[in-house]
């Protein structure tokens, strides 16, 4: 009834996969690395695309498997120590902190409802 009822757009708290990380390299792993342990510490599902595919072609496929989140983590946000938010079906949201980033979530995951 679920799945029919939100058609595979699951909300957060129900997704299989409620963020995915993206990192634009290799060289952008470690940092992607400490972003899913903290985002894991605080309770959520978090997956890590570490292939080696253009960010297009990541965001693509984690749009199409409805991941409600999505993290880019290229240079400036290892510089600076933020995630470049994605929401599915709603774009990009811009930079936002780590703290930022679970506190939007947390919120986000305590909507339950239909």
């Amino acid at each position: 009834i679920l799945i029919e009822h939100y058609a595979g757009n699951f909300p957060l708290w129900l997704a299989p996969d409620q963020i995915a990380l993206l990192p634009i390299t290799d060289e952008h792993i470690p940092w992607a690395n400490e972003v899913a342990e903290t985002l894991r510490a605080a309770g959520f599902r978090v997956t890590l695309d570490k292939r080696n595919e253009k960010i297009g072609y990541k965001i693509r496929q984690a749009e199409v498997m409805k991941i409600p989140f999505m993290g880019i983590i290229g240079a400036r946000e290892v510089e600076d120590k933020t995630v470049s938010l994605r929401i599915h079906g709603e774009g990009d949201q811009g930079p936002v902190s780590l703290n930022k980033l679970e506190t939007r979530m947390n919120a986000e995951r305590s909507k339950r409802g239909f």
